[in-house]
């Protein structure tokens, strides 16, 4: 038999490497270690969608804690903000809320006109947001994100991995607890209206306490889920699911599996695992939204049954979660000054680089994710029940 060329080899290896490669990419963290429970492909480049809101929720945490911003500030809806596709809170152009309560609606919500509205009150137009994010991603290490915008609408070069979404969220689960309450909510009402979150774990799994679900055609429905029992807290994320039922059903089975001990463990903290560089980002169109959306939902039916009529079910607890009432400030003056950087002073609020540090050091890093815990343990869930099977009919 003729050896190939070596030239030919290479080649062949090297369109392998760049290849998109079909994936749903799982993750499971232990929080108060970062130990890696569980993992599936969470180096693999994929598509935000709405999860991109947690780098957008984390920016604005920290420019309330620099002063550059407060809870009070007025986010004003802009012509800009309006512009983007549903889902959207849809204010009248000029019309203010509270930077909180706009928190609530991107969070809950996930009203793409809101973060971009954020994005322009915290730093005066949506592309210097997304430069900020972009600037945040690269002193937290995330090698494998890039955003385009602050909300995550498709756009083909906004990517990012398992493993870098769960940095963003254990950041803020540990350096901002004070918000937790945002994320564990399911309802935001304003008015007459009522906007629900779409975390399928928040009335169904006992424990749940957030984060953030995202859905666009090319990244099939994401997911990063916290939950606490027993005084553990573990960090499930999901992306490329099928359907809300494949989605839920297999984050809340990773989580109960890892309360329940049933991972051994990786010997890794998440900061360990490595993205793959070179790899095309996965696009799910095709088999989401397209001509194999059929295929594709019977081949998922026929693979991941859980939650189905007369199969198990792992959320099948029954929670009432917080709701949050929202005030619509009205039209603002349109010569409002827009807030901006406080100077960082002797004893201030701690900066985005850290004194002293070298070029490039991550300041708010590994270990800090490790340390800054809550300072009050998270009360324990008791008399968890084993899931059960779902009965015929319902």
């Amino acid at each position: 038999m003729a050896r190939r060329p070596l030239s030919l080899l290479l080649l062949v290896l090297a369109l392998l490497a760049a290849a998109p490669i079909q994936a749903m990419p799982q993750l499971l963290i232990d929080m108060r270690t970062n130990e890696v429970l569980h993992a599936r492909d969470a180096d693999v480049p994929w598509h935000p969608a709405s999860l991109t809101k947690l780098m957008t929720a984390l920016i604005a945490f920290e420019a309330i804690e620099t002063g550059q911003a407060s809870l009070s500030t007025p986010v004003i809806t802009s012509a800009n903000a309006l512009s983007v596709a549903p889902s959207k809170l849809g204010l009248p152009e000029g019309t203010a809320i509270s930077l909180e309560d706009a928190l609530y609606f991107l969070i809950v919500k996930s009203a793409n006109d809101i973060a971009v509205a954020i994005g322009e009150t915290i730093a005066g137009s949506e592309p210097a947001f997304v430069a900020m994010m972009n600037a945040r991603a690269q002193m937290m290490g995330l090698d494998g994100t890039y955003f385009v915008n602050p909300h995550g609408l498709h756009e083909p070069a906004q990517v990012t991995t398992a493993r870098d979404m769960a940095m963003i969220a254990l950041t803020i689960r540990a350096r901002f607890p004070q918000y937790d309450t945002m994320f564990s909510t399911r309802t935001v009402e304003a008015g007459q209206s009522r906007s629900h979150a779409n975390n399928e774990l928040l009335t169904g799994f006992a424990g749940t306490d957030g984060m953030k679900t995202g859905y666009v055609c090319a990244s099939g429905l994401n997911i990063v889920a916290t939950a606490t029992r027993s005084g553990r807290q573990l960090m499930a994320v999901v992306l490329g699911a099928n359907s809300s039922r494949e989605r839920g059903e297999m984050t809340a089975q990773m989580l109960f599996s890892g309360f329940a001990g049933g991972y051994r463990g990786m010997g890794m903290t998440v900061t360990q695992i490595a993205n793959r560089p070179g790899l095309i980002a996965v696009d799910m169109r095709a088999d989401i939204c397209g001509a194999n959306a059929a295929n594709y939902r019977a081949e998922r039916i026929a693979e991941f049954p859980l939650g189905l009529e007369g199969q198990m079910s792992y959320l099948t607890d029954t929670i009432v979660p917080p709701t949050h009432r929202a005030t619509i400030l009205g039209r603002l003056a349109s010569n409002v000054p827009l807030p901006r950087p406080r100077p960082a002073m002797a004893g201030g609020p701690v900066p985005m680089m850290a004194a002293g540090s070298a070029a490039g050091e991550i300041a708010y890093g590994d270990s800090s994710i490790v340390s800054l815990t809550p300072n009050q343990p998270p009360a324990s869930v008791p008399g968890v029940p084993l899931p059960r099977p779902r009965p015929l009919g319902l």
